[in-house]
């Protein structure tokens, strides 16, 4: 294992994309406004169990509850007390990078110094046209918005100019947020020029594991750290997160067969919102999909403890995110998740952790 997150907190999180689809059980299907008030519940619960990170999605669909992560935050932030608050993504290729900084200073100050931003470049293409973007410029536009947002973090005054936006001239960036500067991660799926970029800029790398085998993501991980490290950047800056799709029962089975229904019907979605032909997901490759080699999070406490420890020794992350909450699995068993990922998986993960960390530094 490297040993480059050797002594960092490890943390827990839970992360939502707020998709609103037709409950399997009752034939309904949740509103808006329902749909976000269940993810401030599922929130302060997380932050009840001692969970360390709570993040939220952004889309631009009929089909998704959350176009504004920020003001959903800030809602769950007057409802909670100690989690940290992450958008899981914020689109930022389709924002302007000063009011988005703006939005997040803002939320750090009602949270009291908890809030990140983890930027993406979006899985949809909707935001483009609407804000008035040419999706042409789709990497362009990233790195710009990125460079400028780093700019904006770290300075009151900025000058810069760029492509696609007009240029700033000692311009007052306010408010200033409670921390020092906010906690900015990178969003990354497979791409590993990606990963290179987040290290090349010194931001936190986090990881959306939705398939393959523990070892694919290994080369995303040297990517990031090796272009950090060329840029200068040291072990402390350089964090690596991981995310992923997962549910907890009291044993394997349990969990398989209460998460294949809404996990299947979830696929069958996604494949439809991008055009695809679709199909209902075999039982017996969702079976080979949440095994032991896969980077699916799904099964009793023990597994999930295990599988996250295997990953520690291969990537050395700092944080691990799960996302349950997919293809309309019902409230009661979302929060029966974050329960037990709080009460019994994240006490184990820490302490098991802290054994190793104090061992490398023997």
């Amino acid at each position: 294992m490297e040993t480059q997150q050797m002594n960092q907190p490890f943390e827990i999180g839970i992360y939502t994309l707020a998709d609103i689809v037709k409950n399997l059980l009752t034939g309904e299907t949740i509103s808006a406004k329902g749909r976000i008030h269940e993810i401030i519940e599922a929130a302060k619960l997380a932050d009840e169990v001692g969970l360390d990170v709570f993040g939220v999605g952004e889309h631009h669909r009929l089909d998704y509850a959350v176009s504004s992560p920020q003001m959903v935050l800030s809602a769950i932030a007057q409802a909670t007390k100690n989690i940290k608050l992450t958008t899981t993504t914020t689109v930022l290729n389709t924002v302007d990078p000063v009011r988005l900084f703006e939005d997040f200073a803002t939320l750090d100050l009602i949270s009291g110094g908890r809030a990140e931003i983890t930027a993406g470049r979006g899985a949809f293409v909707e935001s483009f046209p609407l804000f008035g973007y040419d999706f042409n410029d789709y990497d362009a536009l990233f790195e710009e918005h990125l460079q400028l947002f780093i700019e904006l973090n770290e300075q009151e005054r900025v000058t810069w100019s760029g492509r696609f936006r007009s240029a700033l001239n000692n311009a007052e960036i306010t408010p200033r947020p409670e921390q020092a500067q906010l906690p900015i991660w990178v969003g990354v799926g497979g791409t590993v020029s990606s990963a290179e970029r987040a290290g090349r800029y010194g931001t936190g790398l986090n990881i959306a594991m939705i398939g393959g085998a523990h070892e694919r993501f290994i080369p995303l991980i040297d990517a990031y750290r090796e272009s950090g490290y060329i840029t200068g950047f040291t072990d402390k800056q350089l964090k690596v997160a991981v995310s992923g799709h997962g549910y907890i029962a009291n044993s394997m089975d349990q969990a398989r067969d209460e998460f294949y229904p809404y996990y299947s019907h979830y696929l069958k979605l996604i494949q439809e919102q991008r055009g695809m032909r679709s199909g209902i997901l075999p039982r017996e490759v969702f079976e080979q999909m949440t095994g032991p080699e896969s980077v699916m999070f799904i099964g009793s406490p023990q597994e999930i403890i295990e599988k996250v420890l295997h990953q520690y020794e291969l990537y050395g992350h700092s944080r691990f995110m799960l996302q349950t909450d997919i293809g309309g699995v019902p409230f009661k068993n979302i929060a029966k998740t974050i329960e037990l990922l709080g009460t019994e998986v994240a006490p184990v993960l820490r302490r098991e952790i802290n054994k190793h960390q104090a061992l490398e530094l023997t």
